[in-house]
Formats: structure tokens, sequence, C-alpha cells
């Protein structure tokens, strides 16, 4: 009954008002059914089609209409949407496919939101679109391809490929001042090897030039290194990654003698009760004395890191405990709201479907917002419509 009753809702569709509402705030979320077993457990009928879609819902625990649906836009059930990423403006937001090799791109200057499909090369297990800084290049990784498609931010034309044979991208970050790119090599398509190494590639001609294990352990470590992002305004150029089942957070800092990356562990997430850690954030573009790091494996938390010392020197100020699967968040330009969206792929003990709001002052969950989970999905990402919307450093 749920079900038929959010699906009811969805089917009005209304489209965004030109700008932000008092008391409200909008995220952009993309969901799928819950896995048969999930369904039973919240008391759901079974024999419902899947379904996914992007949904918009007012977040805001101040607002009237927390939790509402505002607006729907049916995906094909078959793709398995996995990953939302906007460019640098904010202008258009490119959504990623576990199972269909086609990318997907939302105009956010159109009203109503509409979705368009970029044709690119074959494409398996599409995970993350990471734009460079001048907004000019997308770079898209295929986890089960081996390689990364390189597209013209302004007309989504294919330009490029970087080929990376052997190895399961994921994370990619983009460092120009330094002419590298990094790209994480996770695991096995089936989800049955993990990897423990990020390939380096020349930004200026896409060329591979070597690889960085992640890890001090004997071959192979299985360390599966997810997600890699470099600190906004750090000197030297400094990578954070995030190794998923290592359960650590490492550093790679560019040392400008050698031409190299050195690399060093900076946290160790099992030490402090949790596991599987998933997204970095930062508070600021170009200066950032904070870092959030999200960990999937229940309860799931979002860890608040003072790097006012520099990067390499994170002091964890507050690990607040979300749910089950937290993986992406939103975050308000003023910083006072982090939105965690707890899931993780469906899988076990990580895909609870809910939204915790934190306030990121106090380090503390002030609501939870339970709309796609009542209703039987689970949301695949989260991002809140620009108006509402800090990129992170991201």
């Amino acid at each position: 009954m749920k079900n038929a009753i959010f699906l009811t809702a969805f089917a009005v569709g209304i489209g965004i008002s030109a700008g932000p509402a008092t008391a409200e705030i909008l995220a952009i979320m993309n969901y799928e059914s819950k896995p048969e077993d999930q369904l039973k457990s919240l008391k759901l009928s079974g024999d419902v089609p899947r379904r996914e879609g992007l949904a918009i819902i007012d977040v805001d625990p101040e607002s009237p209409n927390f939790g509402r649906v505002i607006s729907d836009i049916p995906i094909d059930s078959a793709t398995v949407a996995h990953h939302i990423f906007y460019d640098r403006t904010m202008s258009k937001a490119y959504i990623t496919g576990l199972q269909q090799p086609a990318l997907q791109v939302l105009n956010l200057t159109q009203n109503p939101y509409r979705l368009h499909t970029i044709e690119t090369p074959p494409c398996e297990m599409a995970e993350d679109v990471i734009l460079d800084e001048a907004n000019e290049r997308w770079y898209l990784t295929c986890m089960g391809s081996g390689k990364v498609i390189v597209g013209d931010v302004v007309t989504d034309e294919v330009v490029g490929e970087i080929a990376l044979p052997g190895t399961y991208p994921h994370g990619l970050a983009v460092n120009s001042m330094i002419d590298r790119i990094l790209v994480t090599s996770t695991i096995t398509p089936d989800l049955t090897s993990p990897d423990e190494f990020v390939s380096e590639v020349r930004a200026s001609d896409l060329k591979p030039l070597g690889k960085i294990k992640m890890s001090n352990a004997e071959s192979p470590s299985k360390v599966a290194p997810v997600e890699v992002f470099f600190v906004p305004g750090a000197e030297p150029a400094t990578a954070i990654v995030t190794n998923m089942f290592g359960n650590t957070l490492e550093a790679l800092v560019w040392d400008t003698d050698a031409q190299e990356f050195d690399r060093e562990t900076l946290f160790d997430f099992a030490e402090h009760g949790a596991s599987v850690p998933l997204e970095i954030y930062f508070n600021d573009n170009e200066t950032p004395d904070r870092m959030y790091v999200t960990t999937a494996m229940k309860p799931g938390h979002l860890h608040i890191f003072d790097i006012s010392e520099g990067p390499t020197k994170p002091k964890l100020l507050k690990q607040v405990v979300t749910a089950d699967g937290a993986h992406h968040v939103g975050f308000t330009p003023d910083f006072k709201y982090g939105f965690v969206q707890n899931s993780f792929i469906n899988l076990p003990d990580m895909s609870d479907g809910s939204v915790s709001v934190v306030d990121l002052v106090n380090g503390e969950v002030v609501a939870s917002m339970a709309t796609l989970k009542d209703a039987g999905f689970n949301p695949n990402s989260l991002a809140l419509l620009p108006e509402w919307n800090h990129l992170a450093g991201h």
C-alpha cells in the first residue's frame, strides 16, 4: 500500500520553481526498488514492478513539507542508475549507470528538468564523472571496461579515452598544475576480487605512467581504493584516497623534485569501530579546514575531521552515527547541514534507504527522511539542487 501511494504521488511530477522557497531545501536522488528480502522486512508487497527514477524531495528539517516528493523523473528500470555529479557551474548533472552503457545528463537550466542521453563508447559499470578545474573536460570511469572516457563539457561529445587494462577504474581526480590524473582501481565487476592500486596518468596527453600501491601489506592486499580527491589549495598537491576494504584514509603527496607521489596512511577507521570508507568532501573549494568522510558498514557514519594543520594531519572531531550504508552527502553553502544518503548499491547491512540530516556544527543527527525507504526504495545517490548546494571540493 505504501508503495502504491508513493507512486501515485510521483505521477503528479510537477516542475521546479525558479528560486528557493522559504524553509525549503530540495535534494535530487536517484532511487531503485529495494531487493525482495528488504521489501519483506518492511512488510511491503513484492508484486510491484521494479522501478528507478530521480526523485526531488524537500529535505529541510525545518520545513512543513519535510519529506514531501516534489517531482519525479522516470529512468529505465534496467539502468541501475548509480551516481549524480554536477559540472562546476551546477548547470547540468551527469548520471552514471551500472548496467546501461550510455551516460545521462540532466540540464538544470530547463524547467521542467529533462534527461538526455550522451552516447559514449561501451562503458561497463559506469561509476564516476569528474570535472577538470577549468570545467572543460569530464572523465567517466568504467570499472568493468578498464578505461576512462573523456568528454567535452560544452558539447558533451567524447574527445578521448584512457586505456587502463587490467584495472577497475572507479574514483578519479585531476590536478592540472602538476599535469596528473589519478584513477583508483577498486574491484572486479562481480565484486569478488578487490584491487590495491591507483593508476597515475599524465593529464596533458592522457598517457598512463604507472601504478601506486595503496598498502604496505603483501600483495594481493585487497584494500580496494575507491575514491580519490585532491585537497583544494593544498601545497604540495595532496590527494586523499579511501581504501574501501582496507578501512584506511591514505594520502598521496606530490614530490616536486622527484616528480612522483609519496603515500602515507592517515587514519584507520577500524580502530574507531567503523568500516567501508567511501566518499570524501571538504568545506571549502580553496582553503578547507574540515574534511568529511562517510563509512558505510552497519551502522554507517559521517566522520568530521579538522585539517587546519594540513591535510596529512587530520584530527577526528566527530563520528556521527547515521544509518546503514552512509554514502553520498549534500552540503548547504553555510555548512549548517549535511544530508547523508544511507544506501550502498543495495548491499546487506549497507542499504537502510533513509537520509540523515546532520547538524554539522554540533555533529549530531537532527532528523531522518524516510520517504523512499518507507515506500520500498533505496536512494543510490544524493545531491542538493544548485540553489542549496555547496560542491564541497568536488
